[in-house]
């Protein structure tokens, strides 16, 4: 991609608006001083101590933190949130970042606030190293009552926007967001609106829903087309590019240290290679920063491949960064393209 395909695809983003509607989480990261440890004097065990508390929306927020970072002009998040500690801390979260509207974001007392409780040892000179998480979950069906509006806020919001993330992040299937009735209204949706981008990402699979805009890991390819995990390269770009074809809409596929793929309806494929690693790394947060990339290069006008390109580097910028779920930038981007692998 040329530094003027780069401009003229970056410069639409603050006219884009995109919708982000699935299960919004909050990070909340403890920083534990190793050096200020104690022993409890009634249990013995040891006491960490936390010195720093962050917050910061995760899961499907990470997505949107992403598109707020590339400076998207409207973002719209469509989820809940309980109305307790954790909900406050995650609304007051959402509101801090740029070009968020909250206009279909639920708060209700049906549904606890999703959370992912991060423990961090943080030493100076070290990279911050992760203890086990404690997280929130709902392990109820999501009410009707809460299923509703929800059906209602998507409905309203893809009159509104050029574009609509899907993002299902809970393991239990029907106590999130993107439940059975969300999906199947998903279809109903795109039959009346075919022109609108919908991009959907679901960490249990994408069976049953409706031609869109597929991303997904090996894994999930596989569990969907019944491709060996184990195949090639060759066999993986197959398979995506059949599903494409299939669907009539694009598939990306990312592959780890293998990088990415994007399969168009016409049946070609495009496989760009992960970039070089520049020291230690975490993972948590690449997939969704893809996502966000290729969601709004694809809604500013940008090719399949074109996407990929961006979609890599914010993935490879983003593993860098260790001790939070991180963001790229679009200066972070022209910097790493342009600079950095000139």
């Amino acid at each position: 991609m040329t530094p003027e395909r780069f401009a003229d695809i970056t410069r639409g983003y603050g006219r884009l608006r995109i919708a982000v509607l699935g299960d919004f989480c909050l990070d909340r990261y403890l920083e534990i001083d190793p050096g200020k440890q104690e022993t409890s004097l009634e249990t013995g065990l040891a006491v960490h101590n936390v010195v720093q508390v962050r917050a910061q929306p995760g899961a499907a927020g990470t997505i949107l933190n992403n598109l707020s970072a590339l400076g998207v002009g409207e973002i719209y998040a469509v989820g809940f949130a309980g109305e307790d500690g954790e909900g406050h801390e995650l609304y007051h979260a959402l509101q801090q970042r740029h070009g968020v509207r909250l206009d279909y974001f639920i708060r209700t007392p049906l549904r606890h606030t999703f959370t992912y409780c991060k423990p961090l040892i943080v030493e100076a000179g070290r990279p911050p190293r992760e203890l086990n998480r404690f997280d929130f979950k709902n392990w109820s069906p999501t009410p009707p009552l809460v299923q509703n509006q929800l059906l209602q806020a998507m409905h309203a919001v893809a009159e509104r926007v050029d574009a609509l993330i899907i993002m299902d992040q809970v393991d239990q299937a029907e106590t999130g967001v993107v439940t059975s009735r969300i999906v199947q209204e998903l279809r109903d949706l795109v039959a009346r609106r075919p022109q609108l981008l919908v991009l959907a990402d679901s960490r249990r699979g994408l069976f049953g829903y409706p031609p869109v805009c597929l991303k997904m890991n090996r894994a999930e390819l596989s569990r969907l087309t019944g491709l060996c995990l184990k195949a090639s390269l060759q066999e993986v770009s197959q398979a995506a590019a059949a599903l494409a074809q299939h669907n009539g809409q694009p598939v990306f596929v990312t592959l780890a240290e293998q990088g990415l793929l994007g399969a168009a309806p016409q049946g070609t494929v495009d496989h760009l290679p992960a970039f070089p690693l520049r020291g230690e790394i975490d993972v948590v947060g690449a997939g969704d920063a893809v996502s966000a990339n290729l969601a709004a290069a694809l809604a500013a006008g940008a090719s399949i491949r074109e996407a990929l390109e961006l979609a890599s580097a914010a993935a490879s910028i983003v593993i860098h960064q260790l001790g939070t779920t991180g963001t790229a930038s679009v200066a972070q981007l022209q910097e790493f393209i342009y600079y950095t692998y000139l």
